[in-house]
């Protein structure tokens, strides 16, 4: 199974470039935000999703090449995702994300909030900057998408009644939004036609729900080191996602355990046990399964090459984190 360092491998100069834009872009602001921005930047990460823009762009590319607008795109992706990350572990109160400091231990709340704000506002002016309406109406909707997903998420801790419709519109929310609008973007700014505009926006979604289930699938079986944070955090937490509301339908004693916000002493240990103890954790994987597929179909239209070919990929390797 390819690494994401492979599968990005077409575009990893683009990416390089990327990375060395994003700095000047970002340089021109306060100090300590660029400071912050600065710490964000050099964290490391996979740059998946920029790196999925432009995989989508140059497969959509008659010769390959790569637009000034694509490029900007995939920048303005990477800062709203960066900035929705500083915001999440604000509010999750993350000491560290992938191993290093998150914004608000290093600097502190007020600063991190401040560079939060300041991320989106940049990737806002130039997205306006594209001078293309269809893609700031595409883009503007992620960042709603994601303040939207948060707060969901907020309001059903604990929630047993919740339905699985309700986790999967948080999980397209905070998830996949990004993905969907910013591959259509992509597609947009080439020209294609509204049909397969549709199809990537269904590729983006459908890969980020498999992200996504996958990433909740880990958060019981993954240990603290795969996941950069303390396994079954979000079900300590109160976040049901869909392993959580699968053993739901099987034991009504996690129910209770959930409901009580896992006040006694073994009571987290006890979930955990439930959820292992039922078929939560295979059916989880089925759906995973199932989104990759249909994002893998989603784009089976796009002629052959290097970009299109890592893109067919993707959905495997988004899977093969699981295994």
């Amino acid at each position: 199974m390819a690494t994401v360092t492979e599968l990005l491998q077409p575009v990893e100069l683009d990416l390089e470039t990327l990375l060395t834009d994003l700095r000047s872009l970002i340089g021109a602001g306060h100090p300590i935000l660029q400071a912050a921005a600065e710490h964000l930047f050099s964290a490391g990460g996979k740059r998946l999703r920029p790196g999925i823009v432009l995989l989508i762009s140059r497969a959509l590319s008659a010769d390959g090449d790569l637009s000034a607008r694509h490029r900007r795109l995939a920048e303005i992706t990477e800062m709203i995702h960066t900035a929705s990350l500083v915001h999440d572990d604000v509010v999750d109160e993350a000491a560290t994300r992938r191993g290093v400091a998150t914004v608000h231990s290093h600097f502190n709340h007020r600063v991190a909030v401040l560079a939060g704000d300041f991320l989106f506002a940049q990737a806002s002016w130039h997205l306006a900057n594209l001078d293309n309406l269809a893609v700031v109406k595409l883009l503007s909707r992620v960042i709603m998408d994601l303040a939207d997903g948060e707060v969901k998420q907020g309001l059903y801790r604990y929630d047993t009644g919740q339905s699985f419709a309700t986790y999967l519109e948080k999980s397209y929310c905070k998830t996949a939004s990004l993905m969907a609008n910013s591959v259509q973007a992509a597609g947009v700014l080439s020209g294609e036609s509204v049909e397969h505009q549709k199809s990537l926006h269904h590729f983006g979604r459908q890969l980020g729900l498999a992200f996504q289930v996958v990433d909740d699938i880990l958060d019981f079986t993954g240990s603290e080191q795969q996941l950069g944070k303390p396994a079954a955090s979000d079900l300590a937490s109160g976040y049901l996602t869909a392993p959580a509301l699968y053993a739901l339908e099987e034991h009504l004693a996690l129910a209770r355990l959930i409901e009580r916000e896992f006040s006694e002493e073994d009571d987290l240990d006890q979930a955990l046990e439930l959820v292992r103890n039922s078929q939560a954790i295979s059916r989880s994987r089925q759906l995973a399964e199932d989104f990759a597929r249909e994002s893998r179909e989603a784009i089976a239209w796009l002629p052959d090459s290097p970009c299109q070919r890592a893109l067919m990929e993707l959905p495997d390797f988004v899977l093969s984190r699981l295994y």
